[in-house]
């Protein structure tokens, strides 16, 4: 009878997987409780998986109790990256729009609701971010996350708005009406300004990187103080590195058609 159905067994498979994406979620260490609260594990098999995965070298336990994921982790999403990729066509575009902005540049691409940040280049005068390489930003409230937000299709647009815009800061866009308007510029445009809507006091300015498939396949965005006043005269030097970018993925003849 339904009301006797009950949800089949998790694996162990199902368990340890469970445990390493908690560790992919976050930029830092995580306690037993902390785990157990992420994955739904009770205390005993948590500390259990815990345990086998700091043996097996994929988790190092902490001085304080908490564990983190190792660089052996690390070392085997390297190796995933296969030469050709989105990241390695864009990094001498991004070291060259370093070079000339001397501000925090990143690369995103969409991974499920949220920006995946595959790669950042900043310099010691750079403002500070909270985002790392591997940190996953809010699509709506990013440059990089509304530039993929704006041009992913109206299914992922009404899933974000039904699980609910949070609000980071007094100018994060949290109503589903203004956040429409401002994708529709966005691609009008073929750029985003983000404006204090993830961090006070940063700013930063997207542009799209599109595919072979002509389809936008990552963002790449500057970003700097919320005080500065240049922020666009930065556009015109990260549309180019999107452009870049997007000739290195999709070929001179695509990406001259889409720049004209």
């Amino acid at each position: 009878m339904a009301g006797n159905a009950r949800e089949p067994a998790r694996t162990v498979t199902n368990k340890v997987v469970a445990v390493l994406t908690a560790f992919g979620r976050t930029d830092g260490p995580l306690s037993l409780a902390e785990v157990r609260r992420a994955t739904g594990l009770p205390a005993a098999t948590a500390l259990r998986l815990l345990r086998e995965l700091t043996a097996g070298g994929l988790l190092v336990r902490e001085d304080s109790g908490s564990y983190r994921a190792s660089t052996l982790l690390w070392e085997i999403g390297s190796r995933t990256a296969r030469r050709g990729d989105i990241r390695d066509a864009a990094l001498p575009y991004l070291e060259d729009l370093f070079i000339a902005t001397g501000q925090n540049v990143q690369l995103a691409v969409l991974s499920g609701t949220h920006a995946l940040v595959v790669e950042k280049i900043h310099g010691r005068d750079s403002v500070a971010m909270a985002s790392l390489v591997a940190s996953r930003l809010a699509l709506h409230a990013t440059g990089v996350g509304k530039v993929l937000l704006a041009y992913a299709g109206p299914e992922l647009f009404e899933r974000l708005v039904a699980e609910g815009l949070e609000r980071f800061t007094p100018n994060t866009i949290t109503d589903p009406g203004r956040l429409a308007r401002a994708l529709e510029r966005a691609r009008e445009a073929g750029v985003v300004y983000q404006l204090e809507e993830r961090e006070l006091g940063l700013i930063s300015v997207a542009a799209p990187v599109w595919g072979p498939n002509q389809r936008v396949v990552a963002a790449l965005s500057v970003s700097t103080r919320a005080s500065s006043t240049v922020l666009r005269r930065l556009t015109p030097a990260v549309v180019t590195a999107a452009r870049g970018v997007s000739r290195a993925l999709a070929g001179p003849a695509a990406a001259a058609r889409r720049g004209r």
